[in-house]
């Protein structure tokens, strides 16, 4: 039996001395059946890779480079390596996130210094071709603020939803090939909410993390016009918000019943149960329970195990989730990883 059919391999981003990190690149971590994770080594040395995505049906990792401005297309090479492919193409101030689309025709940076939200058309191998800027965000509440576009998400119908937690708006693309993103729709959330990150439950509902307010929303596409409207609210945490707190990731169990949400500062995961409604899907906390480390930057829920990345402790610490209650048991290990800041399962 081969090491890829015993273990899973899992990349992470990372945060280095360019960023004031203590990371080297994007790192390669296997993780075993019985959750154990395993460092593997530095895959690519690269400058502040503090998001990474993976292609669907090639072997291929893109990341930006959050100081660089940049986003690199990156080959496997071997079982843990990873070799750049081309030079690396301009994206914008503080690019802090990448998505591949499932197809694998183009990828979706975001951009939290100057708001930009860029497409990107990829070749058959997986290459970057062409740079495609989408319209700039404006403030729907009229306060002049910065623009901070954070992550994307595409959606199960095709089209694309990003996050601009400095205008406090949902945005719903169409991609027409060789033109980029073409805006739908938008959707407002409350002033100051701070939607950071995404993902859409089986039954098409999106949940969104505040960073700010330390809340989800729910929305979801009317029957009639297509149209996303918000059809809840509420907290984040059974707890409450902490002084000093902000919201991170959002992670759905893999039968849909439970979300796993990050929360920076009190340094805790809060845990919330899916209950359908005919209007889409709402989320209500059950319990939170402490992250294992400093500073919960990111998290991926991997069947029966939750695997945590702490930025300011350097590690990685991983649950063991009771598949009927959602609830986690642990921390049952604690890898040390300079300054990570996302985990991505290998595809």
């Amino acid at each position: 039996m081969t090491h890829s059919e015993t273990h899973t391999l899992i990349w992470t981003g990372s945060y280095t001395a360019d960023s004031g990190g203590h990371g080297a690149g994007i790192g390669a971590v296997s993780a075993s059946a019985d959750g154990t994770l395993t460092w593997r080594g530095t895959a690519a040395k690269a400058d502040s890779p503090s998001f990474v995505a993976a292609h669907r049906q090639l072997p291929v990792v893109y990341a930006v480079g959050e100081n660089a401005k940049t986003v690199q297309a990156y080959r496997r090479r071997g079982e843990f390596g990873l070799e750049a492919v081309g030079e690396p193409w301009v994206a914008g101030e503080a690019a802090c996130h990448v998505t591949v689309d499932p197809q694998g025709k183009f990828l979706i940076v975001a951009c939290w210094g100057d708001g930009q939200v860029l497409l990107y058309e990829l070749t058959d191998d997986g290459g970057i071709t062409r740079r495609l800027p989408a319209a700039p965000s404006s403030d729907p509440h009229r306060d002049d603020r910065p623009s901070r576009a954070h992550a994307s998400l595409v959606l199960a119908d095709g089209r694309i939803m990003t996050t601009d937690l400095g205008h406090d708006l949902l945005r719903v693309w169409n991609h027409v090939p060789g033109t980029g993103l073409v805006l739908d729709h938008e959707v407002v959330l409350p002033k100051n909410s701070g939607p950071r990150h995404l993902v859409q439950h089986s039954d098409g509902t999106v949940f969104v993390v505040s960073e700010y307010s330390i809340e989800v929303f729910a929305a979801r596409a009317a029957s009639a016009s297509g149209k996303f409207e918000l059809t809840g609210q509420g907290p984040a945490t059974s707890d409450g918000a902490k002084d000093g707190d902000s919201a991170a990731e959002i992670a759905l169990s893999a039968d849909g019943r439970f979300a796993y949400v990050g929360v920076r500062g009190s340094n805790r995961v809060g845990v919330l149960e899916v209950t359908p409604s005919a209007e889409g899907s709402l989320l209500s906390p059950l319990g939170d329970f402490a992250s294992g480390g400093d500073w919960p930057r990111h998290h991926l829920v991997r069947g029966g195990w939750l695997h945590v990345a702490h930025e300011r402790s350097h590690d990685i610490t991983t649950f063991r989730l009771d598949l009927r209650t959602g609830l986690p048991e642990g921390p049952l290990q604690r890898l040390v990883a300079g300054s990570p800041t996302a985990l991505i399962v290998a595809s």
